[in-house]
């Protein structure tokens, strides 16, 4: 195994290259153009990064109610997204054990069991097959030495934290508990674990959606760094400039960021959102904005907290989906702050619009056989360095297994 995907690697791309991203941010170059523009290549990433880790797969705001599921593909991987009967999701392999149909191809309502539309096979919200039509021949749903238990579909590790469906499809990633806690304890100093509850998905201007010609990889590297802000985003950096800017770097490298100490949202309306009961004073003008590797982009601020996570569909095509919550259910639900929600959703519309022309302009840069990878600021990129290192750690720690 480990001669067959080191060699599938070492001819997509050089591996010397993969590893010089390792280096010191002054010795290093950017990943490789093979990273962005390779089909092959993306399948060893789906393995490495996608599979092995944990990734976002949506938000548990999406099925609402009990027996809601949805599907879901990560990189082609086809899963189901249900909330069960006692209110929790869960999330499985979306591929009836029987022939291998996808099971389920669109949203819908579960009542009792999923069903497969090609032979009738069921299974319960546990993943239980419960019936089999015929198995054993007209009106005999039973077959000698047929195990109903050993056929179930296959359940994938999954957690829900602030909303949002992670899951490790090689069950070979750490506890989530031990994965999140660097964030989890870094913003502890900003919201309580109560604040945390009080956060609402509003059914009007708290989401939208990004279809973008460029690798996943771009939209994460760009998010790590406030660089580009003065250039990109001349709106924002009118009253959130550069020089008010901070690094956020994890010791571990699962997230990397930036952060502002000038957040001070003015709206056309006199109105101001609710804030968290637990922001300190001191930081009331503090907000963070962390890509978690590998494909989550969160914000958190005094009145109200993002999720930008990303949907790879190939090498070069990506959806972006940003969710927007706020603090109670007055704050994302009431007409009295409509205005509001809508006036702050175009806000990072517009932002995200922005950064969306520069990473598709990178993506076609990749296709110059004259670039290197690129050379990082050793003082400004350092967030956006430490993602390059991440993602080089992990496909050449699959030549040492």
């Amino acid at each position: 195994m480990k001669q067959d995907v080191t060699k599938d690697l070492s001819e997509i791309v050089d591996i010397k290259k993969i590893e010089i991203v390792k280096k010191s941010i002054t010795e290093s170059h950017g990943l490789p153009n093979e990273c962005y523009t390779d089909e092959e290549y993306t399948t060893i990433e789906r393995k490495k990064i996608f599979e092995e880790k944990w990734s976002v797969i949506g938000v548990a705001n999406s099925v609402p109610n009990p027996g809601d599921a949805r599907p879901f593909d990560l990189f082609g991987i086809p899963l189901i997204i249900l909330r069960d009967k006692k209110n929790q999701i869960k999330v499985f392999h979306n591929v009836c054990s029987h022939r291998g149909y996808k099971i389920l191809q669109k949203p819908k309502k579960i009542n009792n069991v999923i069903r497969c539309p090609y032979h009738s096979w069921a299974y319960d919200f546990d993943g239980n097959l419960v019936a089999t039509p015929h198995i054993g021949g007209m009106n005999k749903n039973e077959a000698e030495g047929f195990d109903k238990s050993c056929n179930k579909l296959k359940e994938v590790r999954s957690y829900v934290w602030l909303d949002l469906i992670f899951v490790n499809i090689s069950n070979n990633a750490e506890s989530f508990e031990e994965y999140i806690k660097p964030l989890s304890d870094r913003w502890s100093k900003f919201w309580t674990k109560e604040d945390q509850k009080l956060i609402r998905h509003p059914k009007d201007h708290g989401y939208f959606q990004l279809k973008v010609k460029c690798n996943w990889k771009f939209a994460i590297e760009n998010y790590c760094e406030s660089y580009h802000l003065p250039w990109v985003h001349p709106g924002l950096n009118s009253y959130s400039k550069l020089s008010d800017h901070y690094h956020i770097e994890s010791d571990l490298n699962r997230f990397a960021g930036q952060g502002t100490m000038v957040y001070d949202p003015k709206y056309k309306s006199s109105k101001k959102f609710p804030c968290f009961p637990n922001w300190p004073k001191e930081k009331k003008k503090f907000a963070e904005y962390v890509a978690l590797f590998p494909n989550v982009m969160l914000g958190i601020h005094k009145d109200h907290y993002y999720a930008y996570w990303l949907e790879p569909i190939n090498h070069a095509y990506t959806l972006e989906h940003m969710e927007v919550y706020y603090v109670g259910d007055e704050a994302a639900y009431s007409g009295k702050y409509k205005e509001i929600r809508e006036e702050n959703c175009k806000l990072w519309l517009g932002v995200q619009s922005e950064d969306m022309n520069i990473i598709e302009g990178m993506q076609a840069g990749r296709n110059s056989p004259s670039y290197n990878g690129g050379n990082f600021s050793p003082v400004m990129d350092t967030p956006t360095h430490n993602f390059h290192k991440w993602v080089a750690t992990n496909l050449t720690e699959l030549l040492n297994r």
